[in-house]
């Protein structure tokens, strides 16, 4: 007999080779209905795993968030079984869990297409009313790559392990895969899935490499929660900000201009001159001061700042004539201090607070682009405070706030704080103990002293300096970095900054790099897939649509109150096409405009403005002034 020891302490026997599952239904029925897989001694067990000696076990019941994880990750080689029982020539690259489900990377000559995922869909379901067994076995190395020598993928896996290490593989029925467990042991404890989509992949992420097919799915416990699920999924296809942004001409991307540099459309610069303007004006009124720099910079700069050796990988190739050699600016940090050097400063002149709306290129790779969300040109408001030691709280303080006020205004919320900090990788890092020290202790100070929570990630620094940033969960569920605050001892001593003390001594400023809303790009990104489209007035490209019932008897006075809003400098347009008044009406809830203004002889007689909200159904008649001062503080509210 072997001891099994409980989570409480309560020790009980069993026969050597008992599974989770036995021991779950040796507890009680229930429990076993409910179990899923195991922790045994701290190792992760299949709920058909045999234990064999004495060890402690923790059920993972359906109600533990590890058991989502062993459940998509079984459905995944039940996916897997299916489509190698459809396609026999299928080989297998990796095939995880993830977040909302799980997928397989797939090698094979048939071209996987949506309309091909019920067919597979079909065959998992025959194979779970076979109740296949998911069998597990251990075997050395050399075994394993015996075991898959016609498998160019298993053989490139397998020879990155160790030499002398127990390979764990899994089978079902004509599929075999390597794997480290975690599984429920049987195909029939799967019940509720769905398969969604069929992507390319990279094999191991590396676009020099071959293109795999990608199959996403996700299963669940029960129908009411795979149900809940895709309405969920629905939903953000609804919210996606590439569908959005195609529908209402807000952006757009052509292969001919280049994978991942946008194209802002009418609509869409609309907007971000507007974000710009309030960006402009808050900073101005923080005393920020605004500054110009050039989109290119010399290699040599980027090489004082130390952004060459830590960043070059992400730049765009190097441009080189006669005499210098050019980047296309990955950061505008190192202008800046040419800015700041620009004269001599005194203690009196800090905090200086520089600012530039800004356009920055990083070569990402092409897998990696998408949308607005993750592109190779993006513009933003970036600033660098300029201060004395003895000001770095209030200014972060400031820097701080500011970001909070920017995410109110534009209808976000923060999910978290996080403070990133350097880890053991030095070479990652600026070598200097004593600067990291003092930078990571002011930070950890300043937001316990002001209460604010945060979360601690190693390893997620500057390369120069510690850095606090904020991030923002979207409509579609990513979290995003929205805005950062960084600490930076490192550049001032790389360009030499100084001030003239009290003392009439030279001495060195603290740099805090701060980042406000994001890069309009990726904030177009979250506030498109927020509002799915329909933008607050003060934001919508249009912000009121007049629409005269008749040409020949209202159009006068339709073009009097555009017009009028025009010189208000209200975002109006005229709908004067020689259309039916249902069209107009319904094109322009289309486009979400957020004011409808209908014009007709009640309007034309009373001088009124009778308007429709979007997504309203009910009309509202008022006088103009009324209308306009409505209006106005909408605008100003930030409604």
């Amino acid at each position: 007999m072997i001891d099994i020891t409980f989570k409480d302490g309560n020790v009980k026997q069993f026969e050597p080779g008992v599974t989770p599952e036995d021991v779950a239904g040796a507890i009680a029925p229930g429990l076993k209905k409910k179990t899923v897989a195991a922790f045994v001694d701290d190792d992760l067990y299949d709920l058909n795993r045999p234990i064999y000696s004495d060890a402690t076990i923790d059920l993972i019941t359906k109600d533990n968030e590890k058991a989502f994880e062993v459940l998509n990750h079984s459905t995944a080689h039940l996916m897997a079984q299916a489509v190698k029982r459809l396609y026999p020539d299928a080989q297998f690259g990796v095939g995880p869990a993830i977040k909302d489900g799980f997928y397989y990377d797939i090698a094979t000559k048939h071209t996987i297409k949506n309309e091909d995922l019920g067919k597979i869909e079909n065959m998992m379901k025959r194979i779970v009313k076979e109740q296949a067994s998911m069998t597990r076995e251990e075997i050395s190395k050399e075994a394993a790559l015996k075991r898959f020598k016609d498998d160019p993928y298993k053989q490139e896996l397998i020879n990155d392990l160790e030499d002398g290490e127990t390979i764990s593989i899994y089978s079902q029925g004509e599929f075999t895969d390597l794997c480290r467990g975690g599984h429920l042991g049987n195909t029939r404890h799967i019940k509720h899935f769905k398969l969604l989509s069929v992507a390319g992949a990279y094999w191991r992420g590396d676009s020099d490499r071959e293109m795999l097919q990608r199959i996403y799915g996700t299963s669940w416990f029960t129908k009411e929660d795979l149900e809940a699920h895709l309405a969920v999924l629905e939903e953000r296809k609804e919210r996606d900000h590439r569908k959005l942004g195609k529908e209402l001409k807000i952006f757009m991307l052509d292969q001919k201009a280049g994978q991942g540099l946008p194209i802002w459309l009418p609509n869409g610069y609309t907007v971000r001159r507007t974000l710009e303007d309030y960006v402009y004006k808050l900073e101005r009124r923080h005393g920020y001061k605004h500054v110009s720099t050039p989109v290119l910079g010399t290699k040599s700069l980027y090489e004082t700042s130390g952004h060459f050796e830590h960043y070059q990988d992400d730049m765009f190739p190097l441009m080189k004539s006669k005499e210098e050699t050019f980047v296309l600016r990955p950061m505008s940090c190192p202008h800046h201090m040419i800015v700041y050097n620009s004269e001599l400063r005194s203690y009196r002149d800090l905090p200086l607070r520089y600012a530039e709306i800004v356009t920055q290129h990083r070569f990402e790779a092409s897998g990696g682009l998408s949308g607005l969300e993750r592109v190779r040109a993006m513009t933003l408001t970036d600033s660098h405070i300029f201060a004395r030691k003895d000001q770095i709280k209030e200014e972060v303080l400031n820097a701080y706030n500011l970001i909070n006020q920017a995410i109110s205004d534009l209808g976000l919320e923060i999910d978290y704080v996080e403070l990133a900090l350097r880890d053991d990788a030095k070479g990652k890092f600026h070598d200097d103990d004593q600067l990291w020290d003092e930078a990571e202790a002011t930070l950890k100070q300043l937001l316990d002293e002001e209460g604010i929570e945060y979360v601690s990630a190693k390893g997620e620094a500057a390369f120069y300096g510690p850095k606090v940033d904020i991030q923002v969960r979207t409509a579609m569920d990513h979290v995003i970095t929205m805005s950062t605050v960084q600490l930076d001892f490192l550049l001032p001593e790389r360009f030499d900054l100084t001030y003239i003390g009290q003392d009439g001594e030279k001495h060195r400023p603290v740099v805090i790099h701060r980042g406000l809303i994001s890069t309009w790009e990726r904030l177009m990104s979250i506030l498109l897939e927020q509002y799915k489209g329909a933008f607050p007035t003060w934001l919508a490209p249009v912000q009121m649509k007049v629409i005269p019932v008749s040409l020949d008897a209202h159009q006068a006075y339709a073009e009097e109150l555009h017009e009028t809003l025009m010189d208000l400098e209200f975002r109006s347009e005229l709908d004067n096409r020689n259309e039916k008044l249902g069209y107009k009406i319904r094109e322009a809830q289309r486009s979400k405009i957020p004011y409808q203004l209908v014009v007709g002889d009640e309007e034309v007689q009373s001088n009124t403005v009778t308007y429709r909200k979007y997504g309203h159904q009910e009309q509202v008649t008022v006088s103009k002034a009324d209308f306009i001062d409505m209006i106005k503080q909408e605008i100003k509210d930030k409604a």
